[in-house]
Protein backbone atom coordinates (compact mmCIF):
# COMPACT_ATOMS: atom_id res chain seq x y z
CA UNK A 1 0.00 0.00 0.00
CA UNK A 2 1.46 3.28 -1.33
CA UNK A 3 2.72 5.06 2.27
CA UNK A 4 0.47 8.11 3.34
CA UNK A 5 -1.12 9.24 7.31
CA UNK A 6 -4.65 9.63 7.91
CA UNK A 7 -4.05 13.22 10.18
CA UNK A 8 -5.51 15.23 7.50
CA UNK A 9 -9.05 13.00 7.77
CA UNK A 10 -9.16 14.34 11.68
CA UNK A 11 -10.85 17.64 10.70
CA UNK A 12 -13.54 16.82 8.64
CA UNK A 13 -14.82 20.40 7.93
CA UNK A 14 -11.50 21.87 6.33
CA UNK A 15 -10.20 20.93 2.71
CA UNK A 16 -7.96 18.01 2.38
CA UNK A 17 -5.31 17.05 -0.68
CA UNK A 18 -6.99 13.78 -1.87
CA UNK A 19 -5.50 10.23 -0.98
CA UNK A 20 -3.61 8.47 -3.30
CA UNK A 21 -5.94 6.03 -5.40
CA UNK A 22 -7.88 4.04 -6.38
CA UNK A 23 -6.19 1.34 -4.68
CA UNK A 24 -6.33 -2.95 -5.30
CA UNK A 25 -7.18 -4.69 -2.86
CA UNK A 26 -4.53 -6.98 -3.11
CA UNK A 27 -1.86 -3.38 -1.93
CA UNK A 28 -3.08 -3.83 1.72
CA UNK A 29 -1.45 -6.50 3.72
CA UNK A 30 -1.97 -7.57 7.06
CA UNK A 31 0.26 -5.14 8.96
CA UNK A 32 -1.86 -2.29 6.72
CA UNK A 33 -4.98 -3.17 8.17
CA UNK A 34 -4.18 -3.25 11.74
CA UNK A 35 -2.19 0.00 11.75
CA UNK A 36 -4.86 1.34 9.74
CA UNK A 37 -7.78 -0.26 12.52
CA UNK A 38 -5.77 1.68 15.26
CA UNK A 39 -6.33 4.60 13.62
CA UNK A 40 -9.75 4.16 12.53
CA UNK A 41 -10.76 3.73 15.93
CA UNK A 42 -9.92 7.52 16.62
CA UNK A 43 -11.88 8.66 13.60
CA UNK A 44 -15.44 9.51 12.86
CA UNK A 45 -17.54 7.60 10.88
CA UNK A 46 -17.96 10.23 8.09
CA UNK A 47 -13.64 9.84 7.93
CA UNK A 48 -13.66 6.53 7.41
CA UNK A 49 -16.31 6.68 4.84
CA UNK A 50 -14.00 9.56 2.69
CA UNK A 51 -11.23 7.62 3.35
CA UNK A 52 -12.44 4.76 1.75
CA UNK A 53 -14.00 6.25 -1.04
CA UNK A 54 -11.14 8.14 -2.29
CA UNK A 55 -9.11 4.96 -1.33
CA UNK A 56 -11.16 2.58 -3.90
CA UNK A 57 -13.20 5.15 -5.90
CA UNK A 58 -15.83 3.57 -8.14
CA UNK A 59 -14.06 -0.04 -6.90
CA UNK A 60 -16.32 0.39 -4.06
CA UNK A 61 -19.68 -0.79 -3.24
CA UNK A 62 -22.13 -0.58 -0.41
CA UNK A 63 -24.28 -3.57 1.01
CA UNK A 64 -27.47 -2.33 2.72
CA UNK A 65 -30.30 -4.44 4.41
CA UNK A 66 -32.71 -1.32 4.73
CA UNK A 67 -32.73 -1.97 8.31
CA UNK A 68 -32.74 1.92 8.48
CA UNK A 69 -30.48 4.01 5.43
CA UNK A 70 -28.21 5.26 9.13
CA UNK A 71 -24.99 4.33 6.71
CA UNK A 72 -26.17 5.35 3.27
CA UNK A 73 -26.94 8.72 4.30
CA UNK A 74 -23.72 8.97 6.22
CA UNK A 75 -21.93 7.68 2.18
CA UNK A 76 -23.76 9.78 -0.14
CA UNK A 77 -22.76 13.05 1.83
CA UNK A 78 -19.33 11.81 1.11
CA UNK A 79 -19.68 10.31 -2.28
CA UNK A 80 -23.21 10.77 -3.73
CA UNK A 81 -22.46 8.41 -6.55
CA UNK A 82 -21.66 5.41 -4.12
CA UNK A 83 -22.72 2.00 -5.40
CA UNK A 84 -25.38 0.59 -3.18
CA UNK A 85 -26.59 -3.24 -3.14
CA UNK A 86 -29.24 -4.71 -2.02
CA UNK A 87 -29.77 -8.09 -1.83
CA UNK A 88 -33.58 -9.71 -2.85
CA UNK A 89 -33.56 -13.01 -1.58
CA UNK A 90 -37.46 -13.74 -2.96
CA UNK A 91 -37.98 -13.87 1.31
CA UNK A 92 -38.15 -10.50 2.16
CA UNK A 93 -40.91 -8.71 4.12
CA UNK A 94 -42.92 -6.40 2.33
CA UNK A 95 -41.79 -3.46 4.89
CA UNK A 96 -38.18 -4.10 3.80
CA UNK A 97 -38.87 -3.78 -0.31
CA UNK A 98 -41.12 -0.79 0.68
CA UNK A 99 -38.31 0.68 2.54
CA UNK A 100 -36.06 -0.20 -0.56
CA UNK A 101 -38.32 2.18 -2.74
CA UNK A 102 -38.57 5.08 -0.28
CA UNK A 103 -34.89 5.23 0.59
CA UNK A 104 -34.10 4.79 -3.22
CA UNK A 105 -36.24 7.70 -3.78
CA UNK A 106 -35.30 10.23 -1.01
CA UNK A 107 -31.04 10.39 -2.10
CA UNK A 108 -31.89 9.36 -5.66
CA UNK A 109 -29.71 6.26 -4.96
CA UNK A 110 -27.22 4.57 -7.41
CA UNK A 111 -29.06 1.51 -6.86
CA UNK A 112 -28.39 -1.73 -7.41
CA UNK A 113 -30.63 -4.92 -6.51
CA UNK A 114 -29.59 -8.15 -6.72
CA UNK A 115 -32.38 -10.52 -7.96
CA UNK A 116 -32.67 -14.14 -6.87
CA UNK A 117 -33.90 -16.80 -9.97
CA UNK A 118 -37.38 -18.38 -9.11
CA UNK A 119 -36.44 -22.00 -7.38
CA UNK A 120 -39.60 -24.55 -7.96
CA UNK A 121 -39.27 -24.88 -4.30
CA UNK A 122 -38.65 -22.59 -1.15
CA UNK A 123 -35.09 -23.41 -0.26
CA UNK A 124 -35.58 -21.70 3.69
CA UNK A 125 -37.90 -25.00 3.86
CA UNK A 126 -36.16 -27.73 1.59
CA UNK A 127 -32.50 -26.70 2.41
CA UNK A 128 -32.08 -24.30 5.16
CA UNK A 129 -28.53 -24.67 5.82
CA UNK A 130 -27.59 -24.41 2.46
CA UNK A 131 -29.99 -21.17 1.83
CA UNK A 132 -28.45 -18.68 2.80
CA UNK A 133 -25.34 -19.48 0.70
CA UNK A 134 -27.54 -19.84 -2.08
CA UNK A 135 -30.03 -16.23 -2.13
CA UNK A 136 -27.74 -13.83 -0.15
CA UNK A 137 -23.93 -14.76 -0.23
CA UNK A 138 -23.71 -16.06 -4.33
CA UNK A 139 -25.58 -12.64 -5.22
CA UNK A 140 -22.88 -10.30 -3.09
CA UNK A 141 -20.50 -12.55 -4.95
CA UNK A 142 -22.08 -11.51 -8.12
CA UNK A 143 -22.03 -7.80 -6.66
CA UNK A 144 -18.96 -7.40 -6.16
CA UNK A 145 -17.30 -9.20 -9.36
CA UNK A 146 -14.26 -6.61 -10.05
CA UNK A 147 -14.37 -4.34 -7.09
CA UNK A 148 -12.06 -3.86 -4.79
CA UNK A 149 -13.76 -2.96 -1.62
CA UNK A 150 -17.32 -2.78 -0.01
CA UNK A 151 -19.03 -1.90 2.78
CA UNK A 152 -21.65 -2.84 5.47
CA UNK A 153 -23.39 -1.45 8.49
CA UNK A 154 -22.12 -4.07 10.44
CA UNK A 155 -21.77 -2.85 14.54
CA UNK A 156 -19.79 -4.77 17.66
CA UNK A 157 -22.77 -4.19 20.29
CA UNK A 158 -25.71 -6.45 17.71
CA UNK A 159 -24.47 -9.62 19.53
CA UNK A 160 -21.67 -11.65 21.13
CA UNK A 161 -20.44 -12.90 17.61
CA UNK A 162 -19.66 -9.56 16.17
CA UNK A 163 -18.18 -8.38 19.66
CA UNK A 164 -14.87 -8.27 18.40
CA UNK A 165 -15.31 -7.37 14.50
CA UNK A 166 -12.99 -4.68 13.19
CA UNK A 167 -13.43 -1.89 11.09
CA UNK A 168 -11.29 -3.29 8.37
CA UNK A 169 -10.96 -6.79 7.15
CA UNK A 170 -10.10 -8.78 4.23
CA UNK A 171 -13.13 -10.74 3.15
CA UNK A 172 -13.30 -14.83 1.86
CA UNK A 173 -13.14 -13.04 -1.69
CA UNK A 174 -9.82 -11.13 -1.05
CA UNK A 175 -11.38 -7.79 -0.82
CA UNK A 176 -10.87 -4.92 1.65
CA UNK A 177 -14.08 -4.96 4.00
CA UNK A 178 -15.09 -1.66 5.79
CA UNK A 179 -17.24 -1.46 9.05
CA UNK A 180 -17.76 2.11 9.37
CA UNK A 181 -20.01 2.04 12.25
CA UNK A 182 -18.10 -1.22 13.70
CA UNK A 183 -17.90 1.08 16.82
CA UNK A 184 -21.20 2.78 17.18
CA UNK A 185 -24.39 1.57 19.94
CA UNK A 186 -27.48 1.32 19.34
CA UNK A 187 -28.15 4.73 20.76
CA UNK A 188 -25.60 5.92 18.81
CA UNK A 189 -27.39 4.89 15.69
CA UNK A 190 -30.83 6.04 17.44
CA UNK A 191 -29.42 9.24 18.03
CA UNK A 192 -28.29 9.79 14.74
CA UNK A 193 -31.65 8.46 12.94
CA UNK A 194 -33.41 11.14 15.39
CA UNK A 195 -31.16 14.39 14.87
CA UNK A 196 -31.39 14.08 11.29
CA UNK A 197 -34.31 12.50 10.08
CA UNK A 198 -33.70 9.15 8.61
CA UNK A 199 -35.60 6.32 6.74
CA UNK A 200 -35.79 3.27 8.66
CA UNK A 201 -37.96 0.00 8.36
CA UNK A 202 -41.06 -0.23 10.05
CA UNK A 203 -40.39 -2.95 11.46
CA UNK A 204 -38.12 -1.82 13.60
CA UNK A 205 -41.64 -0.55 15.56
CA UNK A 206 -42.87 -4.02 15.65
CA UNK A 207 -40.17 -5.72 17.36
CA UNK A 208 -37.35 -6.64 15.23
CA UNK A 209 -34.24 -4.56 15.63
CA UNK A 210 -32.33 -6.97 13.23
CA UNK A 211 -34.29 -7.49 9.73
CA UNK A 212 -33.68 -10.20 7.27
CA UNK A 213 -35.60 -12.26 5.10
CA UNK A 214 -39.43 -13.00 6.53
CA UNK A 215 -38.68 -17.04 7.59
CA UNK A 216 -35.68 -16.47 9.40
CA UNK A 217 -36.66 -13.38 11.42
CA UNK A 218 -38.76 -12.93 14.29
CA UNK A 219 -39.29 -10.19 17.23
CA UNK A 220 -36.96 -10.18 20.14
CA UNK A 221 -38.04 -9.92 23.28
CA UNK A 222 -36.86 -7.09 26.18
CA UNK A 223 -33.05 -8.08 26.64
CA UNK A 224 -32.15 -9.76 24.41
CA UNK A 225 -29.32 -8.45 22.31
CA UNK A 226 -30.62 -7.23 18.52
CA UNK A 227 -29.63 -10.74 16.65
CA UNK A 228 -31.93 -12.95 18.76
CA UNK A 229 -34.29 -13.21 15.92
CA UNK A 230 -32.67 -13.99 13.51
CA UNK A 231 -32.59 -17.76 12.82
CA UNK A 232 -34.44 -18.72 16.27
CA UNK A 233 -33.94 -21.45 17.89
CA UNK A 234 -30.65 -23.08 15.43
CA UNK A 235 -27.46 -22.61 16.39
CA UNK A 236 -26.65 -20.42 12.88
CA UNK A 237 -26.14 -16.76 14.03
CA UNK A 238 -24.83 -15.44 10.70
CA UNK A 239 -25.76 -15.82 6.84
CA UNK A 240 -22.16 -15.64 6.27
CA UNK A 241 -22.06 -12.37 4.03
CA UNK A 242 -19.47 -11.12 7.06
CA UNK A 243 -16.95 -14.05 7.08
CA UNK A 244 -13.45 -13.02 6.62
Amino acid sequence: MANHTLSDLRATNQPTEPLPGPFQAAEFSGDDLAVLNQEFEQLSAPEILRWAAESFGPHLSLAASMTDAVLIDLAVKVAPAIEVVFIDTGYHFDETLETVERVRRHYGLNLRIMTVATHDEELWKIDPANCCSAVKVGQLDRALAGKAAWMSGLRRDESPARSASPILARDLRGLIKVNPLANWTAADVQAYIMDNDILVNPLLDQGYPSIGCMPCTNKVLPGEDARSGRWSGQEKTECGLHQS
